[in-house]
C-alpha cells in the first residue's frame, strides 16, 4: 500500500464507498490514515455522509466546508496539503467522477508527481457509459488528461447495489479483463458485498476486496 492513493471512477461506480474502504483498511494496517473528499461536482454519494464512523474508527476526514449543503459550489479546503507532508499518515483521495471531477486533482499534480502514488479507477460494468472497454478506455484517458497522473491499478467494482448478484461480477471479468490487457493496467482489487465475494470461483480470492456499504440515495432518508 501506498502513502498517497488516488480513487477515480464514472459517476455511480462506487469509487466513494471504495475509498472509504481503502481508508479503513489503511486505518488498520498502519494505524492511522486520511480520507481527502474532493468531489466539488457531485452533491450525492459524498465521502461527508460517512463523516461521524469514519472519526470514530481514526480516520481523519479533510472535505469541503460547505460539503452536504444547498451551495452549488463547495471548494476545496487547504487542509489537502498537508497529507503531502513527511510525517502525514497514508491518505486515500476521493476524486470527483470522470474528466470534470479530476480537474480538482490536476491542481496538487505539483506534489503528486514527487510521490510514488497508486491511483485507482473503479469499474461499474453495469453503467452505460462503462459497459465496453472502449467506453472505459475513454474515461481513464480523459482522466490522465486533465490530471496529468496516470491510473495504475484497476478495481471491479461491478454491482446493483442492493440487488447485486454474483453473476454480476462474473459476467464482468472478461470485459475489466480486456481492458486491462489493452492499457497495461492490472485489475488490483474485485470489490463488492461480502456475502457475494464469498461465493465466487477460488482462483479470484486474492484479488477479493470487501466492502461495507457506507452511501445512501438521497431518497433513502426518506424510505
Amino acid at each position: 500500500m501506498k502513502k498517497i492513493n488516488i480513487v477515480t471512477g464514472h459517476y455511480g461506480s462506487g469509487k466513494t464507498e471504495f475509498a472509504i474502504n481503502y481508508a479503513l483498511k489503511l486505518k488498520e494496517s498502519h494505524g492511522s490514515s486520511v480520507i481527502c473528499d474532493m468531489d466539488i461536482v457531485n452533491p450525492y454519494f459524498r465521502t461527508n455522509d460517512a463523516v461521524s464512523f469514519l472519526k470514530n474508527e481514526g480516520v481523519s476526514v479533510i472535505a469541503p466546508e460547505y460539503a452536504n449543503t444547498n451551495l452549488d459550489l463547495p471548494s476545496l479546503p487547504s487542509d489537502i496539503i498537508s497529507v503531502f507532508s513527511e510525517n502525514s499518515p497514508p491518505s486515500v483521495l476521493d476524486v470527483g467522477g470522470d474528466d470534470d471531477g479530476a480537474i480538482a486533482l490536476g491542481q496538487f499534480y505539483p506534489y503528486l508527481s514527487k510521490e510514488d502514488y497508486e491511483m485507482f479507477f473503479v469499474i461499474n460494468a453495469l453503467r452505460p457509459d462503462t459497459s465496453s472497454a472502449d467506453g472505459i478506455i475513454k474515461l481513464i484517458k480523459d482522466i490522465e488528461y486533465v490530471s496529468r497522473c496516470k491510473v495504475t491499478s484497476l478495481v471491479n467494482n461491478t454491482n446493483l447495489s442492493y440487488l447485486s448478484s454474483v453473476k454480476d461480477i462474473t459476467d464482468s471479468i472478461s470485459l475489466i479483463d480486456e481492458v486491462s490487457n489493452l492499457t497495461g493496467i492490472k485489475v488490483k482489487y474485485i470489490s463488492g458485498k461480502e456475502d457475494i465475494l464469498s461465493k465466487l470461483p477460488e482462483e479470484l480470492k486474492e484479488k477479493l476486496f470487501p466492502l461495507k456499504l457506507f452511501m445512501q440515495l438521497p431518497f433513502d432518508a426518506f424510505a
